[in-house]
């Protein structure tokens, strides 16, 4: 099961308490304060690892919780500092606070890790307070309490290239072709519930990422169909490529409804660099063709062809797709006419 949002609960360790005790020793008849100072308590820490790719592990365990520190003991010792208490997620999670919404932490590098609640300082014991005036102080300090969060975890896929287009596109059907990946491939709508990402062995020595997004419709950005909810995974793309079926009936009104549910999501959608590619080229006829040609004069852009099936075209389409991928890994953007 793909998991990509799913809230959680933190909590680290409270500081152990000061103690407060005397020095016992033989012929010392009245010894000085030793008590020791009580421990840290654990911190909560998120870290990104590559190895998980949902955040299903976060829907059956809800709270996370470090360890208390210690209290401090006599001959002024310290006590033992709270275990730390590790969120593992994916690669692409970005954490936030729950309550105020504020980005807490985006984790992208693989082992990136970041403190997510701190632990409760220790207070002090006794032998702290001892001044020239006060030599026998009979009070210590609590330890402070740690902190307490409720955090939203929501993991957008990281990806070279994101398929957009709407259900039955062959969206499925291409990424199967094109990488190892096996999405459930069906002659009906929506078969794609959850997003697909795939390794494309590009050349020899070369390889790039293409996430298949669930099919959008018109009215996607009211909660139709599946709605908005994998379009957060589309951010994390250097580019798109806009998948229309050549069996629709009106390429250019297809191809607007697709802008459109991404501009009303995030203008920073539109920003993207994309290409246009029609699938299933090998049952189009002559009309389909000429069709095909228009809908390219006017978007004035190279519109490709190709077919999953016969694996037509599809040489060009990954050549294309490669293009697009920054080597800097900063992004471009492309002019929609």
């Amino acid at each position: 099961m793909f998991v990509d949002q799913v809230t959680i609960e933190v909590k680290s360790g409270s500081g152990g308490s000061g103690f407060v005790s005397f020095r016992r020793e033989k012929y010392v008849p009245k010894g000085g304060p030793d008590g020791g100072n009580g421990g840290r308590g654990g911190d909560v820490l998120i870290r990104a690892d590559r190895q998980l790719h949902t955040l299903l592990d976060h829907r059956y365990r809800k709270i996370y919780s470090a360890e208390n520190g210690a209290s401090g003991g006599t001959a002024r010792r310290s006590g033992r500092w709270g275990e730390s208490a590790l969120v593992r997620v994916p690669c692409g999670t970005l954490v936030k606070d729950a309550v105020s919404n504020e980005v807490l932490a985006d984790m992208v590098e693989d082992g990136q890790e970041v403190i997510i609640a701190v632990g409760g300082k220790g207070g002090r014991g006794n032998s702290e307070f001892a001044t020239a005036v006060l030599q026998t102080p009979r009070h210590a300090e609590p330890g402070l309490p740690g902190q307490e969060r409720t955090l939203l975890l929501e993991l957008k896929l990281i990806a070279d290239i994101g398929l957009v287009g709407l259900p039955n596109a062959g969206k499925s059907t291409l990424i199967s072709v094109v990488t190892a990946a096996r999405p459930k491939i069906a002659d009906y709508p929506f078969t794609t519930l959850e997003p697909n990402l795939g390794i494309v062995r590009y050349r020899e020595y070369d390889s790039f990422t293409i996430a298949d997004i669930p099919g959008l419709i018109e009215g996607a950005h009211f909660g139709k169909g599946l709605g908005t909810q994998f379009l957060r995974h589309i951010e994390r793309t250097s580019a798109l490529v806009m998948l229309i079926d050549c069996s629709e009936p009106d390429y250019a009104a297809t191809f607007r409804v697709l802008r459109n549910e991404l501009a009303s999501y995030s203008t920073e959608l539109t920003a993207k660099t994309f290409i246009v590619a029609m699938s299933k080229i090998d049952s189009a006829d002559d009309e389909t063709a000429e069709r095909i040609d228009e809908f390219e004069s006017s978007l004035q852009i190279p519109v490709y062809r190709f077919s999953s099936v016969s694996r037509f075209g599809l040489g060009d389409l990954l050549d294309a797709m490669r293009s697009m991928i920054p080597d800097d890994g900063e992004q471009s953007s492309r002019e929609v006419p």
